[in-house]
């Protein structure tokens, strides 16, 4: 899963990737609703998905950093063909973070434990497919896998007086394991993934982030010999934060464009291709303190998305707009609760050429408790419309695609 504590070399401040340094223990959970109505004449009439996530962290040390997510997940489905069901326990991760030069070299190695649905049934995969969505960003975008192991380092460097670079890098290793009740077992490619990304101030009082991140994957295997390539996938990224008075207003956009896969040799020639796509993102926010204790923060957000098609060329997927507010409240030193509410409208195409309406309700509701040295001070949750949530890996409408804002664990998080 927009959602974890993966190793993500995404955009998070270039200096700060390290454990934190105020932070000594800090546990996470909440509900996380995820709904999508759609109108006309669609093989879906709605999907839902409700996501209880839990995320314990412990710092070791002044270097240090152990984190375990999960989460729990019920996701429903009303068709044509009848009602779908799918629930339980995702994968856990486990990463252990070593910030090896302060402020400026951490390594990271994440495992990846199959305590997820690994084994579904078929009837399911409709349901699954639609969860897997980029478009739609689930939550949760999977169920389980066979496990794996991420390992990958992030550098950060000096630029001038004011600015910073950095260089991240990681390779996932997957886990065989058997997807569909009755089939052969899967054996996923690995995958590797480089960031180069660049912040500093900019203008009166501004502040700039931006990365590209590129990333390739080896085939996947299913018993019998049949095969399944992705295309490489490039993801650009780009953030604008400035002062307006008393609120900060931020602007982010990112475009993620996967190519058209290769045959890497004679063994991939005849394998199935997942066709070439775009998603884009582009995305308003605005923070305004209430109070020393409550930070009210309305938000928008535009997806679209382009599919290869049989013909060859990229057509229209679907687009939606999704406006919302987020309030994050400081109860107490230790706790800290974020309500966040969101009402997604666009539109789903149709083999046909035509399109459907869709309507898409989010509500959170997350909780935080943190154990400090000294004052903790105003800090969001770990999840929200860029903050990240427990994850498996997730093949999804994109091919390993990305999740916005709260990504797949195979996929960088470009808000993160």
């Amino acid at each position: 899963m927009k959602g974890a504590l993966w190793l993500l070399f995404a955009v998070a401040p270039l200096a700060a990737q390290e454990p934190g340094a105020g932070v000594r223990i800090a546990a996470r959970t909440g509900v996380v609703f995820d709904g999508y109505y759609v109108g006309g004449e669609y093989a879906f009439e709605h999907v839902i998905e409700w996501t209880v996530p839990v995320t314990l962290s412990q710092r070791l040390g002044q270097r240090v950093t152990v984190d375990f997510s999960s989460a729990y997940v019920s996701a429903s489905a009303a068709t044509t063909s009848g009602p779908l069901e799918l629930s339980g326990f995702t994968d856990a991760d486990v990463r252990a973070s070593v910030a090896a030069v302060p402020g400026h070299l951490v390594l990271s190695v994440v495992g990846t434990l199959p305590t997820g649905k690994k084994t579904v049934d078929s009837t399911t995969v409709p349901l699954l497919s639609a969860l897997a969505t980029d478009l739609l960003d689930f939550t949760t975008p999977t169920f389980g896998s066979g496990g794996g192991l991420t390992g990958g380092f992030a550098y950060a460097v000096k630029l001038g007086a004011r600015w910073a670079g950095g260089l991240g890098a990681s390779y996932r290793w997957h886990a065989s394991y058997t997807p569909l009740a009755g089939s052969g077992d899967l054996e996923p490619g690995g995958e590797g993934r480089v960031r180069v990304g660049v912040e500093g101030p900019l203008g009166s009082g501004g502040y700039y982030r931006g990365a590209v991140v590129y990333t390739a994957s080896g085939a996947d295997t299913l018993g019998g010999g049949s095969r399944s390539i992705t295309g490489d996938r490039i993801l650009v990224y780009s953030g604008f934060s400035l002062p307006a008075g008393r609120s900060s207003l931020s602007l982010y956009a990112y475009d993620m464009h996967r190519l058209r896969p290769r045959a890497y040799n004679s063994t991939n020639l005849n394998a199935v291709k997942v066709p070439r796509g775009n998603l884009l993102a582009l995305g308003v926010r605005l923070e305004r303190p209430l109070s020393p204790a409550v930070h009210l923060a309305p938000n928008v957000e535009f997806r679209h998305e382009l599919a290869d098609t049989s013909a060859g060329s990229l057509k229209l997927l679907g687009w939606l707009v999704r406006p919302g507010v987020d309030v994050r409240y400081r109860a107490s030193g230790n706790v800290a609760v974020l309500f966040q509410g969101q009402v997604a409208f666009g539109r789903l195409a149709e083999g046909n050429g035509n399109s459907v309406s869709l309507v898409g309700p989010r509500a959170v509701i997350l909780l935080e408790w943190t154990r400090c040295r000294g004052a903790c001070g105003m800090r969001p949750p770990a999840w929200g419309p860029c903050w990240p949530a427990p994850s498996g890996r997730a093949p999804s409408s994109a091919g390993r695609g990305l999740r916005s804002c709260r990504s797949s664990a195979r996929a960088p998080a470009p808000c993160s």
